[in-house]
């Protein structure tokens, strides 16, 4: 058809989420294998506004509107060449101890480098 497929918004989200985290020099990695704590999607929100076309560069905005407490909630924005908003999203993921399988609040880890943000 032309089109990006309507799935593959999640993994750009995704992108956008691992990039953004990592901007903060953050890494999966390290929250999975030192400080054993992991972030499933509990919840996620997709509104298609343009189609995107194969072969079309986009710029994935990822924005934390709020602090995280017990979730943490990524906004996105797919832009097309245009610089138009082709897709919007909000992705929700909690905070899991890897040891126990329980839900925990945001790791200081995170908080401690995004706070500057929120004053």
């Amino acid at each position: 058809m032309g089109y990006l497929y309507y799935g593959n918004y999640a993994l750009l989200f995704e992108i956008g989420r691992v990039e953004a985290i990592r901007s903060l020099g953050i890494s999966y990695k390290e929250l999975e294998d030192k400080l054993r704590v992991m972030m499933p999607v509990l919840y996620m929100e997709s509104k298609y506004a343009l189609p995107v076309k194969y072969d079309e560069n986009v710029t994935i905005r990822t924005i934390l509107k709020e602090m995280p407490t017990k979730m943490i909630e990524f906004h996105h924005e797919i832009i097309n060449e245009a610089g138009k908003t082709a897709h919007k999203g909000i992705v929700k993921l909690f905070f899991v101890d890897m040891e126990t399988n329980k839900r925990v609040s945001t790791p200081s880890y995170i908080s401690d480098k995004i706070t500057e943000y929120f004053d």
